[in-house]
C-alpha cells in the first residue's frame, strides 16, 4: 500500500472519530435536551438524515471538482458543525443541536466515498487490499472515540461541551492529513461521451441490486443496535465509563478485521464472506437475547462489528464489479442514498423502540431484514455466470 491509501487510512480513523463521538453523546444530550424521551435519538438520526440530503451534492461536487475539494469541503462543514453543536449545548437548544447534526451529514456523506476512494490510488490487483486497509484506518476511532468521549465529556461546566469542541480540533487534523493526499486528477468528459446507465438502470443489475442492499442492510443493523446500546445501558443503570468500553470493541470489531477481509475476499470468493456476515449478526442478535449484563454487551456489539466489516466490504466489492467508470458517481450516490436512508429510518426506531418497548424487542426488530440479506445472497449465489472470486473491482 502505498503513502496515500495509508493517509486515506488515516482520515477515515478521524471520521470515526467523530462518527462514534456524534454516537456516544448525541442520544445522551438528546435525552437531556429534548422535550420527549422517544426524542432523544433524533440528533443521531439528525446525522444520517443529513448524509442522506447530501448524497446528490456531493456526488456534484466530486464530479466537477475531484475527490480532494469535495473531502475538503466536507471537512470544513465538520468543523463548523461541531461549533454549532458546542453553541447548542452551551444554550441548551435541543432544535440548534438537531440542525447543527443535519449539516454534519454533509461531512459524512463525503467519508462514505473513502472506500472508493481507496481503490483508485491502487493497483488494480491491490484495490481489494486498499478498500479493506482503508476501511481497517476506522480502528483509529475504535479507540480515539470513546476515548475522547469519555475524557471530554466533563472538561467544561456544561456536560459534553468539551467534546463538541474536541470534534473541531478533529477536524482541523483531518484537513492536515487530507492535504497531503494526491488523487487522480478529474479527466474532463469529451462531448458525446457515453454516459453509462440510469440509476434505475443499474438496480436492475442484479450483482448491483444485492451490493446496495446489503451496504444498506448491513449499516441499518447495525446503526439500529448501536445508537440504542448508549440508552440501553443508561436504563440498565451502567456507567458512561462502560459506554464508551462497549462501542470501543464494537468499532474493533468493525475495522481490525479490515486487514484481512480483502485478503479473504480473494481467497474465498465476496459471496461466502458476506454470508458469514449475516450469521455473524445472527449471532450478535442471539447473544444480546441472553441477557443485559455488560459482558454481553460487548460480546454482542463486537460481533456486529465484525459483521458489519465483512457485508460493507463485501458489497463495497461487489458493486465495484456492477458499473463502468462512466457511472462511477451515479452508482456510488445510489450506494450511499440506501445506506443513509436506511440509517436515517434506524436511528428513529432504536430510540423509540429501547424506550418504549425494550432491548429485547429492539434485536428482534433486526431479523426480518438480515433475514431478507441471506435470502438475497443466496439468490444471487445462484445464478449463472457469478464468479466465486471476484476479478479486480472497477474504479
Amino acid at each position: 500500500m502505498n503513502r496515500h491509501v495509508h493517509l486515506l487510512a488515516t482520515a477515515q480513523g478521524l471520521l470515526l472519530t467523530n462518527n462514534i463521538v456524534f454516537i456516544a453523546i448525541n442520544g445522551l444530550v438528546g435525552m437531556q435536551m429534548a422535550p420527549r424521551p422517544w426524542m432523544a435519538t433524533l440528533p443521531v438520526m439528525g446525522y444520517v438524515v443529513g448524509g442522506a440530503l447530501a448524497t446528490g451534492a456531493v456526488a456534484r461536487v466530486q464530479r466537477r471538482w475531484g475527490r480532494q475539494a469535495s473531502f475538503q469541503s466536507g471537512l470544513a462543514v465538520a468543523l463548523g458543525s461541531a461549533l454549532l453543536c458546542a453553541l447548542a449545548a452551551w444554550i441548551g437548544s435541543f432544535w440548534l443541536l438537531l440542525a447543527a447534526t443535519v449539516v454534519a451529514g454533509y461531512y459524512s456523506a463525503n467519508g462514505q466515498l473513502y472506500r472508493f476512494a481507496a481503490a483508485e490510488l491502487a493497483p488494480p490487483a491491490d484495490r481489494e487490499r486498499a478498500v479493506s486497509r482503508v476501511l481497517a484506518g476506522g480502528l483509529i476511532g475504535a479507540v480515539a472515540g470513546p476515548n475522547l468521549a469519555s475524557h471530554t465529556r466533563d472538561l467544561l461546566p456544561v456536560p459534553f461541551l468539551g467534546a463538541y469542541l474536541a470534534l473541531a480540533a478533529v477536524a482541523l487534523l483531518s484537513m492536515a492529513v487530507m492535504a497531503m493526499i494526491r488523487f487522480p486528477a478529474v479527466a474532463p468528459m469529451p462531448a458525446g461521451a457515453p454516459q453509462g446507465r440510469s440509476t434505475a438502470e443499474l438496480l436492475r443489475e442484479p450483482t448491483f441490486l444485492v451490493a446496495a442492499l446489503a451496504a444498506a442492510i448491513g449499516y441499518g443493523v447495525m446503526n439500529l443496535l448501536m445508537a440504542a446500546t448508549p440508552l440501553a445501558m443508561d436504563v440498565c443503570g451502567m456507567p458512561f465509563s462502560d459506554v464508551a468500553w462497549v462501542l470501543e470493541w464494537h468499532v474493533i470489531g468493525m475495522f481490525a478485521p479490515g486487514f484481512w477481509t480483502g485478503g479473504w475476499i480473494r481467497r474465498f470468493g465476496v459471496m461466502r464472506v458476506m454470508a458469514v456476515g449475516v450469521l455473524l449478526n445472527l449471532a450478535c442478535v442471539a447473544v444480546a437475547l441472553t441477557g443485559q449484563d455488560l459482558h454481553r454487551f460487548v460480546v454482542a456489539l463486537f460481533l456486529l462489528g465484525v459483521g458489519w466489516n465483512f457485508l460493507f466490504t463485501g458489497s463495497t466489492t461487489l458493486a465495484m464489479q456492477a458499473y463502468r467508470p462512466e457511472e462511477k458517481d451515479r452508482a456510488q450516490a445510489a450506494i450511499n442514498f440506501g445506506v443513509f436512508a436506511t440509517m436515517a429510518l434506524t436511528s428513529f426506531a432504536s430510540g423509540a423502540l429501547v424506550t418504549t418497548q425494550g432491548w429485547s424487542v429492539l434485536n428482534l426488530g433486526s431479523l426480518p431484514a438480515l433475514l431478507v440479506m441471506g435470502v438475497a445472497l443466496a439468490w444471487l449465489a445462484r445464478r449463472p455466470g457469478l464468479s466465486r472470486t471476484p476479478a479486480p473491482p472497477r474504479p
